[in-house]
């Protein structure tokens, strides 16, 4: 495999890798817990309440998905706005796709804003 290939190939792999494994142990982690309180129940074990409640705080953390969102979108939309205005300084942005990384960082940032707004939208209200 040539260089030009190979270079690329092991960053986009490795830039994977180190989002997509945290991913996975943690979720491999909340299902084998989940699996163990579901054994426990099954031999008629009692569970402590601090138990199931730390166990459920997973899921009350995922209620807050639109301020999350909303923080991912600005630091995207800031990010994208950082590197637009290096590559104009820098002389970077001779016309050959220099702002081709702010736009995408830059729409993946509006993305998140959108998420955000339909995600507090959509939010069940509770008195």
């Amino acid at each position: 495999m040539e260089p030009d290939v190979f270079v690329p190939f092991l960053f986009f792999g490795f830039l994977t890798a180190v989002i997509v494994v945290p991913i996975m142990a943690k979720e491999a982690t909340k299902r084998s817990a989940h699996q163990l309180v579901s054994q426990a129940i099954a031999r008629g074990q009692p569970l402590d309440a601090e138990l199931i409640e730390r166990l459920s705080q997973d899921g009350l953390l995922e209620g807050n998905r639109a301020r999350k969102s909303l923080g991912n979108g600005v630091i995207l939309l800031a990010l994208a706005g950082g590197i637009y205005g290096a590559s104009r300084l820098g002389g970077w942005d001779d016309g050959e796709g220099g702002a081709v990384p702010s736009i995408i960082l830059a729409s993946v940032g509006l993305a998140f804003l959108a998420l955000a707004v339909v995600d507090y939208i959509t939010k069940s209200r509770a008195p």
